[in-house]
């Protein structure tokens, strides 16, 4: 997104008309993170709610150098409270280092299931229904490029566990498309 330096400049003044341009510019995209990391919408929603008033109780140490890095300023801000809510809020552990032995059979894709079309809306539900560490891990390392040491030392966790993580979150998230795809073929199979 292209922002006008006078409307940064003009929300650093601390003038609500900057604020809400800057807000309604990028509020929805930073939702989508935000959901990406926990799947209630309303706490999802709480977490942007405090993401934007970190944003602009920090926009004064923004840096004018770069305005095209203005979005990865705010995204890095939502990210971080996202992960500090679920650090903050987690009931029990949520990476379990002893959990190494579930199996997860995944079939085959096959020439009729690449016909079929999943959108981005599934795929975020889906990534939304991930057990908590593995959609936290697989969001960090696939969305935010976090390498797995970056992810162990911001999580608290081993490597080989951010490892094991990600590997699970991608074989569950396979199998939850081809489950969705399956049932999109059975869906137009049952139509003709």
């Amino acid at each position: 997104m292209n922002l006008d330096t006078k409307i940064i400049s003009d929300c650093k003044k601390g003038k609500a008309s900057a604020q809400n341009k800057i807000y309604d510019l990028y509020s929805g995209a930073m939702l989508g993170i935000c959901a990406r990391y926990i799947s209630n919408i309303n706490e999802a929603e709480d977490v942007l709610q405090e993401s934007f008033i970190k944003v602009f109780t920090k926009i004064s140490k923004y840096d004018f150098t770069s305005v095209a890095s203005f979005s990865g300023w705010i995204k890095k801000i939502v990210v971080n409270t996202a992960l500090n809510y679920i650090r903050d809020n987690k009931k029990h552990k949520i990476f379990d280092e002893m959990d190494q032995n579930i199996e997860m059979h995944i079939q085959e894709k096959n020439q009729e299931e690449a016909n079929i079309n999943i959108s981005q809306k599934e795929i975020l539900f889906l990534i939304q229904q991930l057990p908590d560490g593995y959609r936290i891990v697989f969001n960090l390392y696939i969305f935010e490029k976090y390498t797995h040491q970056d992810i162990a030392t911001e999580l608290d966790i081993s490597v080989n566990t951010s490892k094991t993580q990600l590997f699970k979150a991608r074989k569950l998230l396979q199998k939850k498309v081809l489950e969705k795809i399956n049932n999109k073929k059975q869906k137009i199979v049952s139509s003709i």
